[in-house]
């Protein structure tokens, strides 16, 4: 069984897949090189569930890509993934945003080694609520 943790960011994944391929139809991008794209894609959704430590490179590769091969679509691509994958892809966050990822990477560390229940989502929202609380 793989960790709720991996599995929202599966999802994640599996969501932007679908972006790639709704762009693929819409005929927005060069077909050859969007299809071996995709392979790589579907490679990583394979490697991830097995070997999420091995799979980070390959992933940092592929969501750096994707903003950099598809301009048109880089506000898709989830915050979450973008920390998850962590090294190159980092250029594309803010620091504030950095430090709200840290935060809640902490917080669910604490939830993990406490045996709690950790809701990545809800916890996000509490964030980015106090921290927009403490601006006014």
């Amino acid at each position: 069984m793989t960790h709720p943790h991996l599995e929202h960011h599966l999802a994640l994944l599996t969501h932007l897949r679908s972006i790639l391929v709704a762009l693929g139809e819409a005929e927005q991008v060069p077909e050859e090189s969007h299809a071996l794209f995709l392979e790589r894609f579907d490679e990583l959704l394979t490697l991830l569930p097995q070997d999420p430590i091995q799979s980070q490179y390959l992933g940092q590769d592929l969501i750096a890509q994707v903003i950099q091969r598809y301009p048109q679509i880089a506000h898709l691509v989830p915050r979450d993934l973008l920390w998850f994958f962590g090294g190159d892809c980092l250029h594309f966050m803010p620091d504030d945003e950095i430090d709200l990822y840290q935060q809640l990477d902490e917080r669910r560390f604490e939830a993990e080694e406490q045996g709690e229940a950790f809701d990545w989502n809800q916890e996000k929202q509490l964030l980015a609520l106090g921290d927009s609380a403490s601006k006014h």
